[in-house]
């Protein structure tokens, strides 16, 4: 992909509370695994775009605008794109 990790990870969240939400239980799953992350997010985040560098492993999360704003996918459109499926017990969008 590029010099600097493997993998993007990206995701968005309908409002700002919910992309906090997201970067923070990504921070907390892979702390349980003994993962930290190189940066830190702060509970009150309200830029719309936390990114989570886990040096092979950059975790984006947008508010559903910016990442249509930004459209990283599109930057990186020749890259190889692996979806993740949703968990079977997982609540509809």
């Amino acid at each position: 992909m590029a010099g600097f990790c493997d993998y993007f990870v990206i995701a968005s969240g309908n409002s700002l509370r919910q992309v906090s939400a997201i970067s923070l239980a990504i921070q907390q799953d892979l702390e349980i695994s003994k993962i930290k992350s190189l940066s830190k997010v702060s509970a009150n985040d309200e830029s719309g775009w936390i990114a989570l560098d886990y040096a092979s492993v950059i975790a984006h999360t947008f508010y559903k605008p910016l990442r249509e704003f930004y459209s990283l996918e599109g930057l990186w459109s020749d890259a190889k794109k692996i979806r993740l499926k949703k968990p079977a017990n997982a609540k509809p969008a």
